[in-house]
């Protein structure tokens, strides 16, 4: 089955595109790479975007034009892949906009993600699986890391100690799988979320991000702020957990930032990119992990990396290229792992990862065009494992 994943995360940076090859061999799903894409996202879309984010209110109307935009933009974006890279899709998935992530009492009520699905199965006729979170979130869990089900089958049995699979997105997520141990996730905290933001207020939007880290490594670290932003009540909970900008956004930069009005822009974002280090050096020392794997925008920022490798001391860093897995398309690829599960009726969850009382069979199906008939359902299977095959039946390796 060839499935096209469309993500775009909590950076709404660009929308990410995967196409993937699937079947079921035994207990072990094959996922044969078929290339991916990033495209823009409109800068003024996006803007609407970063302050619904925000929680600035929406009325009905501007809220339908967003929902209808971003349906509009993936049903774009998948036409192109087909086009570009897959030739012919069996199956699209799209994770949608979060918009907002629900917590409250320390348990996630409810997720939102936006961007109409019918938008795409209109425009290229293929089946589409969407709003992919919520039956999780139904079951008891947190909706999240989703990436928890394509990490922990991919990891599970490669390993003799525990390793923890880390994605550097606009939050930072970490998924502890291998040495016999029940595989855990949560969110760490923020990643790229308040150095994204720092940059935009500190230079009114003219800029969007830290490109290659030049601000954090110009900066120094100041150890007052960095303090300040390690005694968040979020660090002292248990896992499973899960964040989001409603809690590490631009609001709370604000409030904090306040209390330290003197720091210079890059040293602010020095303290923030060294904050990340620490958060992930943290977990990674406390869950006793042998290496660090990472995926995410966050490892094209040279100075991040160089933080987080420092603070890792002898934890091995290396990315998810060295399991086969292109590391700025994971997510992607996450998105078109759990669709295929999704239609043949599999979990597309680790309860243990995101907190549910049992696996969930996620998402809503929109059909295709009235010539392409619901996927089959009827697969009897049991997944543990995921092994990325290239083409001509090359193995990702660790």
């Amino acid at each position: 089955m060839r499935v096209v994943g469309i993500m775009s995360g909590t950076s709404h940076d660009g929308v990410d595109v995967a196409v993937a090859d699937f079947s079921i061999e035994g207990d072990t799903v094959i996922l044969t790479p078929f290339g991916a894409a990033e495209y823009p996202i409109p800068a003024e879309l996006d803007n609407r975007v970063a302050r619904a984010i925000s929680g600035e209110p929406l009325d009905t109307l501007s809220f339908c034009r967003l929902d209808t935009e971003l349906g509009q933009l993936y049903a774009d974006a998948a036409e192109r892949a087909i086009s570009d890279i897959a030739g012919y899709a069996d199956l699209i998935v799209s994770h949608g906009q979060t918009i907002w992530h629900w917590e409250e009492l320390g348990r996630t009520r409810g997720s939102l993600q936006i961007g109409n699905s019918a938008w795409i199965a209109e425009r290229t006729g293929v089946p589409v699986v969407s709003d992919i979170r919520v039956r999780d979130i139904a079951a008891g869990g947190n909706g999240a890391p989703l990436v928890s089900i394509f990490d922990t089958l991919l990891a599970e049995g490669r390993y003799d100690e525990p390793v923890a699979l880390l994605n550097l997105g606009g939050i930072a997520n970490m998924t502890i799988v291998g040495g016999g141990r029940t595989p855990v996730a949560y969110d760490l905290g923020p990643a790229n979320a308040l150095i994204d933001a720092a940059v935009v207020v500190f230079t009114a939007g003219a800029e969007r991000y830290d490109e290659d880290g030049q601000r954090g490594s110009t900066g120094t670290v100041h150890d007052g702020l960095l303090s300040e932003l390690l005694a968040h009540d979020y660090y002292g909970i248990a896992p499973p957990k899960t964040t989001g900008k409603e809690t590490f956004g631009s609001e709370y930069l604000a409030e904090t930032l306040a209390g330290f009005p003197d720091v210079a822009v890059d040293d602010v974002v020095a303290t923030l990119t060294e904050h990340v280090a620490v958060i992930v050096a943290t977990e990674a020392e406390k869950q006793g992990v042998s290496r660090v794997i990472a995926s995410g925008g966050g490892i094209k920022n040279p100075t991040l990396v160089a933080r987080i490798t420092d603070r890792l001391g002898p934890v091995e860093y290396l990315t998810t290229a060295a399991l086969g897995v292109p590391p700025d398309a994971k997510e992607a690829y996450m998105t078109a792992l759990i669709g295929f599960l999704t239609v043949n009726g599999l979990g597309g969850t680790i309860p243990s990862c995101t907190g549910a009382a049992h696996p969930a069979i996620l998402g809503t199906l929109t059909p295709g065009s009235v010539d392409r008939p619901f996927p089959d359902l009827s697969s009897s299977a049991r997944v543990t494992r995921l092994e990325i095959r290239a083409e001509g039946g090359e193995h990702g390796s660790a």
